[in-house]
């Protein structure tokens, strides 16, 4: 109930509205202009814009448009020069029929704003057709008998011209029995009556034909002619009486074929022949009538639907005639009454296919309404569905527009079909219906949107260059180029990362490249950022995270930190032969340049001297006596420790270690290698070594006069097993032991050696003989090494 209660306010508001706009244009006047019919094509009417007072550019920026009644194109307008011509030449009778005066209603309305002008061309007549009758010949029976002065009428003729070219005078070819007299009829009709001047005689002359002549009043006048044939007759005393000289009758437009409009009636006082009375249609004001007559019973029905849209009026003569000949007339008088049997007729003027999104209050349709009916059947109102955002103006004279109520969203809603219903007032109401299409245009009002914030790339190291790594895809909401998205990479916000030679991307699919082979241990990761723009204007843009995570690859062998293999004499440990099972002869210490389980090391003892003897811990390198140690066992050792990762495939390493099993340790033995001088390094520390190892020289020399032979030739066999070349290098600094216990016993004790000629100063340990020393303190170790360091000469 709500519902309908509101459609009622929605048509009473636009009733309201519209009586508004009638009352306005009551009060307003329109331009009018005047020219004769028949004019040329192209003839010059007027200048619109000088006469509506504007800019003669401004009919082009404006969209001037000229709207008529009907389809038809009566009219062009220059829209350089402002100038009204004709479109083809104007046929006055055709358009306006006997219409007086004939005016050609038009409107021009401008856009920008929407503005409605009204505008008058009235056709003036000019004297182009000629009187005509539409009998070649008119038949009348006289009596002989009749009195000079007695009245006959005749039958006029048509002329489709008006005002003083129409009819305005009959004459009669001279005779000696009548003349012809003009008479006025309403309308400013004329109609001819033939005056008997002088009595016939049937048996002098039984029969007169005269030339009846139809003149208008142009300049020069037309004319058009007929036969009146006269035949005399016998007496006759009474002529045939109407008992009514007018009728009048209304009839409905809709009435069926056939249906009796109305009976007319006369008598004759004559008996026999003469007084039977034939009923006839004299002639009307139409050429073609859409009556027929009933000669005898002088009823008249309808041969032709009525339309009250064309004809309103009909006045038609009838003539009744009796035997002998006598005639008499009446006239009856028609109105059509007007019933509600049309619909309304919509006229699009102007129909925008699309609008913009973003345009609000624009105009979408100009469009006329209208109704040939008459009174509340001609009354009509508009409307459109209510959950639309479109209103209907009524602008100037049922023009009306249909502009958008506000923004449009065409992403929401890119097509409406709008369902424009013009219904009369009428009873029953008649309705039509107008269906129209209007598609919204497409702004660029939307950025593209990535389907992610942030994107995560793996890509394995050692990969191929051109690589496709992954995408990144944008969407847009819009349409056409709005929507045609370019992925480009931002610039990085790390000015060192060369990204552009790293990573490219496809403009169009935001396909991700790597641009040459990646390497984990250098680069483990790289964050960028990717732009969307699209193609509108102006452009608008997105980004999104990217992360590539460079996967490791097993593509580095473990690498042996020690003992290192240098090509030199191998790295030899001394084991004293009263180790304890589980004695820890020496630690492997390897790294792997790979991640997670690439870089997991695993030691295995891949050949020994001995097997059984000693064992390698799988998870630390640590290589460690196996059982107790034997007077049989060999003294020396060649130890083979593998490494390996446990990539897939796996990489390996293996490094040789050498053992010498001792008895105990002797005291340091320092061999020196005879090094050449460099001038170039003549620096204190040179001088101070070179006291050094004189004054170890010399302690030696006073150890072999002191000590036996055979023990001297062991302790020396013992120094050059033992000897120990440490390569100049960096270390790592995360291998670097900072808890001062390194991965051997604490128990061990180091004699230095100093190899001469190896160009840089390197060092030889050898263990004590005594295998389980208490550890000794902080202090007396710093003492200890003060002393051993003073020994050899250093301060």
């Amino acid at each position: 109930m709500e519902t309908a209660l509101a459609k009622t306010l929605q048509k009473r508001q636009v009733i309201f509205l519209a009586l508004l706009l009638l009352l306005w244009e009551a009060g307003s006047e329109s331009i009018r202009y005047s020219m004769p019919e028949e004019t040329e094509s192209g003839s010059f009417v007027a200048n619109l814009a000088k006469d509506l007072g504007l800019r003669v550019g401004e009919l082009a920026t404006r969209g001037a448009r000229i709207h008529y009644k009907g389809n038809k194109q009566l009219l062009q307008l220059d829209m350089r020069t402002g100038n009204l011509l004709l479109y083809e030449k104007l046929d006055r009778e055709v358009l306006c029929g006997a219409t007086d005066p004939c005016i050609l209603q038009f409107q021009l309305s401008l856009e920008n704003p929407v503005q409605f002008f009204q505008a008058d061309l009235q056709l003036t007549d000019i004297n182009d057709h000629s009187p005509e009758f539409l009998d070649r010949e008119m038949l009348l029976k006289i009596p002989e008998n009749v009195q000079p002065g007695t009245v006959f009428p005749l039958k006029i003729a048509q002329d489709f011209d008006i005002g003083s070219n129409t009819v305005q005078n009959y004459t009669i070819s001279p005779n000696s029995h009548f003349h012809v007299v003009t008479h006025n009829r309403g309308g400013g009709r004329k109609f001819p009556e033939l005056v008997l001047d002088k009595a016939l005689d049937r048996e002098e002359q039984p029969e007169l034909r005269l030339t009846l002549t139809a003149l208008d009043g142009g300049a020069p006048p037309r004319s058009g002619t007929t036969t009146v044939r006269i035949e005399v007759v016998d007496i006759n005393d009474n002529a045939p009486e109407f008992s009514q000289l007018l009728y009048e009758v209304q009839v409905p437009e809709n009435s069926p074929l056939n249906s009796l409009v109305v009976a007319v009636s006369a008598r004759d006082l004559d008996s026999g022949t003469n007084g039977n009375v034939a009923y006839a249609l004299f002639q009307g004001n139409e050429v073609n009538q859409p009556f027929v007559m009933d000669e005898i019973t002088g009823e008249i029905r309808l041969k032709q639907a009525l339309d009250f849209e064309t004809t309103q009026y009909y006045n038609v003569e009838i003539a009744a005639t009796d035997g002998g000949g006598l005639s008499g007339k009446c006239t009856v008088a028609i109105q059509v009454l007007d019933v509600n049997d049309n619909a309304p007729e919509l006229t699009m003027s102007r129909l925008t296919s699309s609008t913009p999104e973003n345009s609000p209050e624009t105009v979408v349709a100009v469009f006329s309404v209208s109704d040939p009916d008459s009174g509340d059947n001609g009354r009509m109102v508009c409307s459109i569905q209510n959950d639309l955002p479109f209103l209907l103006k009524p602008t100037f004279r049922n023009f009306y527009t249909l502009v958008t109520e506000g923004p449009l969203d065409r992403e929401s809603r890119a097509e409406y079909n709008i369902t424009i219903t013009v219904t009369d007032m009428g009873t029953p109401r008649l309705k039509t219906l107008h269906n129209i299409t209007v598609l919204v245009s497409d702004v660029n009002d939307n950025a593209p949107a990535f389907t992610q914030t942030s994107y995560t790339l793996f890509v394995r190291e050692n990969n191929s260059p051109a690589l496709h790594i992954g995408s990144v895809s944008a969407t847009d909401r819009d349409a056409g180029a709005n929507a045609q998205v370019t992925y480009s990479l931002l610039p990085p916000q790390d000015p060192h990362l060369p990204l552009a030679s790293l990573v490219s991307i496809n403009a169009d699919n935001g396909q991700l490249f790597a641009l040459r082979a990646l390497d984990y241990e250098a680069l483990q990761a790289l964050e960028f950022r990717v732009g969307a723009t699209d193609r509108g204007s102006p452009a608008l843009s997105s980004q999104a995270l990217v992360r590539v995570l460079v996967l490791d690859a097993n593509d580095n062998s473990p690498f042996v930190l020690y003992p290192l293999q240098n090509g030199s004499a191998p790295c030899t440990e001394l084991v004293p032969r009263a180790a304890e099972p589980g004695y820890l002869v020496s630690k492997v210490v390897a790294v792997d340049g790979d991640s997670g389980q690439n870089a997991w090391l695993s030691y295995q003892l891949l050949k020994a001297t001995e097997p059984g003897l000693f064992g390698v811990w799988a998870h630390n390198g640590e290589v460690r006596t196996a059982r107790l140690l034997s007077e049989r066992d060999a003294a020396k050792h060649r130890l083979v420790v593998l490494v390996k990762d446990n990539g897939e495939p796996p990489l390996s390493a293996s490094v040789t270690l050498h053992v010498l099993l001792v008895d105990g340790f002797s005291q340091p033995y320092l061999p020196l290698p005879e090094a050449a001088a460099d001038p170039a390094q003549a620096d204190p520390l040179t001088v101070y070594l070179v006291i050094a190892l004189a004054s170890v020289s010399s302690l030696f020399l006073f150890s072999v006069l002191a000590f036996v032979a055979a023990r001297l030739c062991r302790r020396g066999r013992a120094a050059s097993l033992g000897g120990c070349s440490v390569p100049e290098g960096h270390f790592p600094g995360h291998l670097v032991d900072v808890s001062g216990t390194g991965t051997l016993s604490q128990s061990y004790q180091y004699e230095v050696c100093l190899t001469g000629g190896s160009g840089s100063n390197e060092f030889k340990f050898l263990k004590p003989i005594i295998p389980n020393l208490a550890p000794q303190g902080a202090g007396e170790e710093l003492e200890e090494k003060t002393v051993f360091r003073n020994s050899l000469g250093f301060n």
